[in-house]
């Protein structure tokens, strides 16, 4: 019985064999090769420069092709029947209603006035990728073709990642952004409150004077910005905190994460300061100047 052919993988510890059956093993590894090289890689040479941009330019022709198919199964949605078009997604096209569904919503999203242009940039990241980032905004993903980032990745960055670990950034952004909106509706809520209870105070026969107004407001404000700070020195330097062991321990890095938070709260921040035309520091005195004006001297201490 002839002896079979062992794959690559299965050749290990060359240095350890003997001669001729090293010579024999290498000669073996280098047939595979060939085997491979001439089913698979049409003959040529191998170039890992070439292969990987022949890798890219038939995965973006995946996916353009999805998007054309995807042009296709709207036009069937839009002529036939519910049942006649579920019938021919199943039966003739050989997708399930779900995969179906994804690829309509994929050419609509990818083929809008906003993103049409960007289609071929897109292209190269392949269906899954593209069906990943469908939920973000039309902004933003022009954004990420421009230089930009979406949950902090750019797109050299989604490129690189696996669906899974794009798909897990993506989630932990939405999250994230979902918290920051509680956070400022709380915020709001509380500023809201307060206003109406400025607003009752003015009913009230005695109308406190304005720096008795203006020093319970800055109180108020000054409340909501230590919550703020407790919140970045308390619970945000813990999270912080435990992804750098995480790293330490797992080698997974955590930086461009942690950054694209800090990110987000240096842009709100930003927001705050050109909205309301703030200084980038106190540079005058805390006391407004009509209390800084001198008071008229007693008519005694006017004659001494």
């Amino acid at each position: 019985m002839g002896r079979e052919k062992q794959t690559a993988s299965e050749i290990i510890d060359l240095p350890s064999l003997p001669a001729e059956q090293l010579m024999a093993q290498q000669q073996q590894m280098s047939t595979l090769t060939q085997d491979i090289s001439q089913r698979f890689g049409d003959g040529q040479l191998y170039d890992r420069i070439r292969i990987v941009n022949e890798a890219r330019f038939y995965m973006a022709q995946s996916a353009e092709a999805m998007l054309e198919a995807g042009k296709r199964l709207i036009v069937l949605k839009e002529n036939e029947a519910h049942g006649e078009f579920i019938e021919i997604v199943q039966q003739q096209l050989g997708l399930n209603d779900r995969t179906a569904r994804l690829m309509m919503q994929a050419t609509i999203k990818y083929t809008s006035p906003a993103l049409d242009s960007k289609r071929q940039t897109f292209a190269v990241l392949g269906k899954s990728k593209l069906f990943e980032l469908m939920v973000e905004d039309d902004d933003e993903l022009v954004a990420l073709t421009d230089g930009g980032t979406v949950a902090g990745l750019t797109l050299d960055e989604v490129d690189r990642m696996s669906v899974r670990e794009l798909k897990l950034a993506l989630r932990e952004s939405r999250d994230n952004a979902t918290a920051q909106g509680r956070l400022l509706s709380d915020k709001n809520s509380k500023i809201d409150e307060l206003a109406t209870k400025l607003s009752a105070r003015k009913t009230h026969v005695k109308v406190p004077t304005p720096d008795v107004e203006g020093a319970e407001i800055r109180k108020e404000a000054s409340a909501f910005a230590f919550e703020a700070e407790s919140i970045l020195r308390g619970k945000l330097h813990a999270a912080f905190e435990t992804l750098l062991q995480h790293s330490e321990k797992s080698a997974i890095p955590h930086d461009d994460f942690m950054a694209g938070l800090l990110g987000q709260l240096q842009f709100t921040l930003n927001q705050l300061r050109g909205e309301f035309s703030i200084k980038e520091a106190p540079d005058g005195e805390a006391m407004p100047a009509w209390l800084r004006e001198e008071a008229p001297l007693p008519a005694a201490q006017e004659e001494a």
